[in-house]
């Protein structure tokens, strides 16, 4: 073994032990190390990997099983996990947690189930399948009720086609297709709408708003805001911005804190930090005139917990441009 690798063996070594520490209750001595817990998870993807395997060779343990047993109430564990995760991991157990936590929560469903592309969210069905024995849209039909189960369950549907190139053509004839749907009568033609949306993927869907636009001069999404539209042009409204602009619908997530406001904190911060998190951050400033980065300190900094500010470390440095 070369003196490189034994130096990163013992790293990752001395980064489990301090791990295995602070899970173990010995929080006040290892939150002293602010600066080692915020590095190790700020490394990267493939070195996280590292240190996970490290963990289990360690204590055959896995470590993100340790980490998600107490995630709930400590950030710092929250963190490591969604940080640890395997993407598709990670979102499966978000929208899990959104059907059966302690209450539904529509809009992080929507988080997840329309700001993946088609192909990331075929992945994470599969992944749900496969932790929890049961199917996503099964879930969905199961808890949601309303426009929103029906929207919902035409998106995930539409990722059984993330295949194939984005076609304008078709984006052009489907745009005059929702027009019709909006127009043709005194009510808007639902059915029609969600078809479409369960033909389509995520691509195509962006595509088809396009077109939309270029032949009315307007969005789509404004059409929804009338009366005609009801409680369920509320609804398509909410889920088509969420995939036309998601930089602007994660910003008013962070806005609204539609729940625990840490929580919402670490996980958009993490879950798009090499995505889109710039374009996050400016559409929330833009609307607030507050930087994100005040907004993590503002939240984690009132707490005594010595916790919270690591978390804030990594959360800042990540929104300054780490992966």
């Amino acid at each position: 073994m070369g003196s490189n690798s034994f130096q990163n063996s013992k790293k990752y070594e001395q980064d489990c032990q301090l791990i295995n520490s602070y899970c173990s209750g010995n929080r006040g001595n290892v939150v002293s190390s602010k600066e080692n817990l915020s590095e190790i998870l700020l490394r990267s993807p493939h070195e996280l990997k590292l240190l996970r395997y490290t963990y289990g060779a360690l204590y055959n343990q896995d470590l993100l099983h340790v980490t998600s047993k107490a995630q709930r109430v400590d950030p710092y564990l929250r963190a490591a996990f969604l940080r640890m995760s395997e993407p598709q991991i990670r979102d499966a157990e978000i929208m899990r947690n959104s059907l059966y936590g302690a209450s539904l929560n529509i809009s992080t469903l929507v988080e997840v189930a329309c700001t993946r592309s088609s192909s990331e969210l075929q992945v994470i069905k599969q992944a749900y399948s496969s932790l929890y024995n049961s199917k996503i849209d099964q879930d969905v039909a199961l808890k949601v009720n309303g426009g929103f189960k029906e929207i919902l369950l035409a998106v995930l549907r539409s990722c059984q086609n993330y295949s194939g190139k984005v076609s304008t053509s078709m984006a052009m004839c489907d745009a005059k297709t929702l027009y019709e749907a909006m127009e043709s009568g005194k009510m808007v033609d639902q059915k029609t709408m969600v078809s479409l949306v369960s033909q389509r993927n995520t691509s195509q869907v962006k595509a088809i708003l396009v077109s939309y636009k270029q032949l009315y001069g307007h969005e789509f999404a404004r059409s929804l805001k009338r009366s005609k539209c009801g409680q369920f042009g509320k609804e398509l409204r909410f889920v088509i911005r969420s995939i036309q602009h998601p930089e602007k619908f994660f910003a008013k997530q962070l806005r609204m804190k539609n729940g625990d406001a840490r929580e919402i904190l670490i996980r958009i911060v993490i879950t798009r930090c090499s995505i889109d998190l710039k374009d996050i951050s400016r559409a929330y400033t833009a609307k607030t005139g507050v930087s994100l980065e005040t907004l993590v300190w503002k939240e984690f900094k009132s707490s005594k917990d010595k916790a919270n500010a690591v978390v804030a470390d990594i959360l800042v440095r990540l929104l300054k441009g780490g992966s």
